[in-house]
């Protein structure tokens, strides 16, 4: 899925706030965002977030032969993923040209740089070595992601910590954590890269661009340097033409912003190594917000139970009265009713076609009951065709005539007869 282009509003909008001094997320032209790091349950295990971009960072280590061209040297090898999930532009399975330009700034800041003593990780010449593998994962991306990697990668291994290993002859015994105490890397220094933006021809710079400020600019610059000010590596890409002064001022700022993210590693390795040792919360436990996952938790609040009844009382006398409306059921047709005050409810309504029908049904079957001691029942349908009278008459009470009996029936019979003779006419 390619990503989504900026239209030509956002293009000049970007470009026109870049010339007024002005970023989208408030931050001076040499502002840097926010680092957190935050460290994983095993050693070598990090989390760096430079904004909104996060990065992960995992290393590992195993016992490999050694490079035929240096047989006491271990060896460090980097590798950057880029997945679907930091954004929708990036494919899987697929290496895009963002991805091998990275990952070889990375290779360059760390393992050129010679900031790990490989010849530490020897531990048997010319037959093995420990191979340290750092794995960097792209969480979530908003620019930058250089500077990013670089953080994660260096601070995981610092963090990380090796098994111990012994040597009798040609036997060699690796220990678990529990049998031995892990071994810490040799580290010298730490290379950290720092990024510049370039807009119309490198007239007006910006650190640390995010995602939006990459698409419009029209050059990048990124230099490595550790803390002694010593450059480790340096790249343009962009095709812009660069000053002499804009490379030097460029790498005054690098210098500066080294220092503060050097102190902040170290800050950060020393307060979990303080923490596991005093048996806290470390870990990504430890890095979460109280209120990030529980966002509806609230702190607990006392009670006052004192006169309770009276302020019962109170908010009682304080309420309105209940109203004395009472609502009666409507009826619209047999099975439905309403109840309460508002609007009728219309689930009882019924069609046309149904409203035809029922009014028939009803006409049909409608009778006139008169009741009374001295007067006649008249039972008569709609279309008076017949009508039957049955007159009262003075029986004996222990034996009915058999002929009451018998127009009884009979008249019966011919009233449902004819009822039939219509309905089926219809």
């Amino acid at each position: 899925m390619k990503e989504t282009p900026l239209s030509n509003c956002e293009r000049r909008f970007l470009l026109r706030a870049i010339q007024e001094r002005k970023r989208l997320d408030g931050r001076q032209c040499y502002d840097y965002r926010n680092v957190r790091i935050s460290f994983g349950p095993e050693h070598g295990c990090c989390v760096v977030e430079l904004g909104k971009t996060r990065v992960l960072g995992q290393v590992s280590c195993e016992l490999v032969p050694p490079k035929p061209n240096r047989a006491t040297e271990g060896i460090l090898f980097c590798n950057l993923e880029l997945s679907p999930m930091a954004a929708p532009g990036f494919e899987p399975g697929r290496q895009s040209e963002l991805l091998v330009k990275v990952n070889r700034l990375i290779e360059r800041c760390l393992r050129n740089s010679k900031c790990i003593d490989t010849e530490s990780l020897c531990v048997v010449a010319g037959e093995k070595v420990w191979q340290i593998r750092v794995d960097l994962h792209l969480l979530n991306h908003d620019g930058n992601i250089t500077d990013a990697a670089s953080i994660a990668g260096i601070v995981a291994l610092c963090h990380f910590r090796r098994p111990d290993v012994s040597v009798q002859g040609k036997e060699v015994t690796v220990y678990s954590p529990e049998e031995r105490d892990p071994v810490p890397l040799s580290i010298h220094h730490m290379p950290i890269c720092v990024s510049f933006a370039f807009y119309q021809q490198g007239t007006y710079l910006l650190v640390d661009p995010n995602e939006r400020e990459e698409r419009v600019m029209d050059g990048l610059l990124v230099i490595a340097m550790n803390k002694h000010c010593e450059i480790c590596t340096i790249q343009s890409s962009g095709g812009i033409m660069l000053l002499k002064d804009q490379v030097l001022r460029c790498s005054k700022i690098t210098a500066v912003k080294v220092a503060e993210i050097t102190e902040l590693i170290q800050k950060a390795l020393e307060n979990d190594q303080k923490v596991r040792k005093e048996g806290g919360k470390f870990g990504f436990a430890e890095s979460i917000p109280n209120q990030k996952i529980t966002a509806f938790k609230m702190d607990s609040a006392a009670v006052d139970t004192n006169n309770v009844e009276e302020q019962a009382e109170e908010i009682i006398t304080k309420a309105d009265p209940p109203s004395e409306v009472f609502a009666k059921p409507i009826l619209h047709t047999p099975g439905t009713a309403q109840i309460g005050e508002g609007i009728e409810n219309a689930w009882g309504d019924l069609e046309e076609s149904e409203r035809e029908e029922a009014a028939e049904e009803e006409g049909e079957s409608s009778a006139t009951l008169l009741v009374a001691e001295d007067e006649p029942i008249v039972l008569s349908d709609s279309e008076e065709e017949e009508v039957v009278i049955l007159e009262p008459e003075e029986v004996p009470k222990k034996a009915r005539p058999q002929t009451n009996l018998k127009q009884e029936s009979t008249s019966k019979k011919a009233f449902n007869k004819k009822r039939r003779k219509k309905r089926a006419s219809r």
